[in-house]
């Protein structure tokens, strides 16, 4: 069941909701494939991934009551996926998470088979995405593209690496080909 999870992870400005969005608009209506929401202790935002949003008291209580399969906390926000999430993998279809890079050993000791999805860009693009959002000082920004540039996916694990570079349609095309030659993966 676990190989049918896709866990998607990546730094801040590698485009991961774009990419994600992308292969949302690529995939026909009837795919067997879902992209779990995620709790987030943030307000809804007009643009950008759709969540549900809740306080952070919600949220301390929403762990406490154990509501999520899996939590994390990322760039001074809290991210849980519920367990009603994960009901897809019960129906045999594919499920996406949208996840993090700190808690990858944590999501690959509780969904032991689960393939990964890494989004990467590289620094000099990640340094432009980032200053171009104006939503941090440059040393935040030079903080985040050297976690980036350090980061390695553990070599035990399966993984998809897509280099998100360029357009938005060429970094589709390398996830689409390479989802397409995973075992069990639709074909369309």
């Amino acid at each position: 069941m676990n190989h049918r999870l896709m866990y998607v992870m990546g730094p801040s400005g590698a485009g991961k909701d774009s990419l994600l969005d992308w292969l949302k608009n690529k995939l026909p209506a009837h795919a067997p494939i879902h992209f779990a929401k995620r709790t987030i202790d943030r307000p809804l935002q007009a643009s950008g991934e759709q969540h549900e949003s809740v306080d952070s008291a919600t949220f301390e209580r929403l762990k406490k009551e154990k509501s999520f399969a899996m939590h994390w906390q990322a760039n001074g926000r809290q991210y849980g996926v519920r367990h009603a999430e994960l009901e897809p993998l019960k129906q045999q279809h594919w499920l996406l998470v949208n996840g993090s890079r700190a808690y990858l050993p944590e999501a690959l000791r509780q969904f032991d088979g689960m393939n990964v999805l890494h989004v990467s860009a590289s620094a000099e693009i990640l340094r432009t995405r980032l200053l171009a959002r104006q939503r941090e000082t440059l040393e935040v920004v030079e903080a985040r593209v050297q976690r980036a540039v350090a980061f390695s996916v553990p070599p035990t694990c399966r993984c998809i690496s897509v280099l998100n570079d360029s357009s938005l349609d060429e970094a589709g095309a390398v996830l689409m080909s390479a989802l397409a030659s995973l075992p069990d993966w639709p074909k369309f």
